[in-house]
């Protein structure tokens, strides 16, 4: 209990103290011995065997109750003030709906609830503990450098507010820990609100009419998720007379819990940027990278997900599980195609990520054990990988002052450590034997045993997936004039950070068995009962071995420098000084470009999202509806 406690609490102690510490030396101390410890208490509840019973608080749950409602009406109290100061009107009503909603609940209904388990702990929750701590920390120790780079060279008109940057990342890392520790729904109702308050004020960080305009798109969707869960309270309290997270997933009926079940489901897409919500999270992009970063990766989407497969033993085989899944398997499909159309990177990334939610998502409607197998084999892959992509990116920005895809032609020889960084994380989204493309494998075997008129979806999907991360990874390594070596690459917080994310993408390949032997598979035994491995152990063995073999892919670039030369381009002996200029069919000397194909004749992002929003809103519609008939 006090390991749990302590996870909970400390970051919380953590940002209020780094709110008031503005010297960078001070803070650079704090932020890093503080993630030391939270590294190191995420890695010691892993080693303790789960699941835990956590019953004994140091006070009442009631009166830890009374005051987490004091601190929500706090936060309702803010977000009121935000909304009438921005005079938007639907804030203002989604917060007083919420509100007044869970405060006459609390004093009502709820102070008669029946149940006394307020926290747990099983194996999800130590992955996602994992996630957290390792990813999330990673993320703060990259911003040190990132933050002062920031503020003092690239963006010297921003005003400096480190001390709330820093301050929101650790509260925003102990709501997450507290959101996937909760068992009682109304305390994970507080974290799930104390993440959209953070993300609000992180999006808008800058301050720009942008960044406040995207920052309020995020506040009114993830409120709009916030009341769905605070209605999934209520009317689970009226059906069973609980608000207990396991009690209503093991309930004898499931129909009775089907209504919250979809409502929770509804809360999650809503956070996971799922269409028809994918904007807030595309609109994030105009927060500093370490945000973009920690919202996609780690932290925000990821509790979306973390609770739509919480809720796949109740909508497994039902109407509502097949439209969760359709959702997800639209949007997947919609983000994989929209991606194709951009060059910006973080919007490449961003498209990238929502779709892969989709994916998640899509296992957790079909509620199958192996689809479940499948969705939390996804939620580790993304968050190392696709975090190690956005630091690099931000790096990437800072040093060549652009994140257009085609401007990063030749960064294998300009910047070659994040080069192969980038590879890595590239490489872990969507080549064998990396972990996403097990997941993906893995994913398309559950929906073809469960639904398979969804593997569609799956498939054409996955091979727009393959279609932009290709071209991307070609342009890294693209060499047509050699560009000049940027100096100092990387700042130490910044190195610690991307070596270790790449390090960790390639561990949790390589020991993915392990993972699942230990975590996963013991999780989804103890919703479902015992299954096999989806893997056999030959498939298991052929990806260790290939996995070994990829270790010299890297390899193969620290030698760059050394003995190894540029040669010139062959053009059909038409080159003109060098591999930089040719001789055209008129005679002239032109300049030799090499683009990547966009298909913006076919496809279009506008269009591809317009469509998205219309049938995912229909399907969600349809998803709340159908248990009250």
């Amino acid at each position: 209990m006090n390991l749990i406690l302590t996870l909970i609490a400390f970051p919380f102690v953590v940002g209020a103290g780094l709110l008031w510490l503005r010297p960078d030396g001070l803070r650079k101390i704090l932020v890093a011995g503080a993630l030391l410890v939270v590294v190191g208490l995420s890695v010691a509840l892993a080693l303790v065997p789960a699941p835990l019973d956590l019953q004994n608080l140091p006070v009442g749950g009631h009166a830890i109750s009374l005051g987490m409602l004091a601190v929500e009406i706090l936060i309702s109290l803010y977000l009121f003030y935000v909304g009438v100061r921005a005079r938007h009107a639907l804030i203002v009503l989604l917060v007083l709906a919420q509100a007044g909603l869970m405060t006459w609940f609390e004093f009502g209904p709820g102070a008669h609830a029946a149940g006394s388990q307020y926290l747990f702990v099983d194996q999800f929750s130590v992955i996602m503990a994992l996630i957290n701590g390792l990813v999330g920390g990673g993320i703060c120790l990259y911003a040190l450098g990132y933050m002062r780079e920031y503020h003092e060279q690239a963006h010297r008109e921003v005003p400096d507010r480190r001390p709330l940057f820093f301050a929101l990342l650790f509260v925003f890392m102990g709501a997450m820990f507290g959101l996937v520790f909760a068992n009682n729904l109304t305390w994970l109702l507080l974290f799930w609100e104390i993440t959209t308050v953070c993300s609000f004020l992180l999006i808008g960080y800058t301050q720009t009419e942008e960044a406040k305009r995207n920052a309020l798109r995020a506040l009114v969707m993830n409120l709009s998720g916030g009341l769905a869960f605070a209605l999934a309270i209520v009317w689970l309290q009226r059906q069973t007379g609980g608000v207990e997270l396991q009690a209503m997933l093991h309930s004898p009926d499931k129909a009775l819990v089907l209504l919250p079940a979809a409502l929770l489901c509804f809360a999650g897409i809503t956070k996971s940027a799922q269409l028809p919500f994918s904007s807030w999270l595309l609109g994030a992009m105009v927060a500093p990278t370490p945000v973009s970063a920690l919202l996609h990766s780690s932290t925000m989407v990821k509790a979306g997900v973390y609770l739509v497969l919480r809720m796949a033993p109740v909508v497994t085989g039902t109407k509502v599980g097949l439209l969760v899944a359709l959702v997800g398997a639209v949007t997947f499909v919609v983000g994989s195609f929209a991606a194709i159309t951009c060059s910006d990177a973080k919007r490449v990334l961003a498209w990238s990520t929502v779709a892969n939610l989709g994916l998640i998502v899509l296992c957790g409607g079909i509620g199958t054990a192996e689809a479940v197998w499948a969705g939390v084999l996804l939620i580790i892959f993304h968050a190392v990988a696709k975090c190690l992509l956005f630091l690099c990116v931000g790096v990437i920005e800072h040093k060549q002052h652009s994140r257009d895809i085609e401007s990063m032609a030749g960064l294998i020889v300009s910047m070659p450590r994040v080069a192969v960084m980038m590879q890595i994380g590239m490489a872990g989204m969507f080549l064998a034997p990396f972990g996403m493309l097990i997941s993906k494998w893995a994913v398309l075997k559950a929906v073809v045993d469960a639904s398979p008129v969804l593997s569609v979806f799956v498939v054409f999907g996955s091979s727009a997936t393959l279609f932009f991360w290709v071209k991307w990874m070609g342009k890294l390594v693209q060499v047509v004039a050699p560009p000049p070596r940027v100096p100092h690459e990387l700042d130490l917080g910044e190195s610690i950070a991307l070596h270790g994310l790449a390090a960790a993408t390639w561990l949790a390949c390589l020991l993915f068995p392990l993972i699942s032997t230990h975590l996963i598979l013991p999780y989804v035994a103890g919703v479902y009962g015992a299954i096999g491995g989806p893997l056999s152990q030959g498939n298991i063995t052929i990806m260790i071995i290939m996995m070994a073999l990829v270790m010299l892919f890297p390899v193969t670039f620290l030698n760059r420098g050394r003995g190894v030369r540029v040669t010139d381009a062959y053009l059909g002996g038409a080159n003109v000084r060098g591999s930089t200029h040719f001789r055209s069919t008129a005679d002239s000397v032109q300049d030799v470009a090499i683009g990547n194909y966009y298909l913006s004749a076919i496809l279009n992002e506008a269009w591809l999202a317009r469509w998205g929003v219309i049938s995912s809103a229909v399907l969600l519609a349809a998803m709340l509806l159908l248990p009250l008939l």
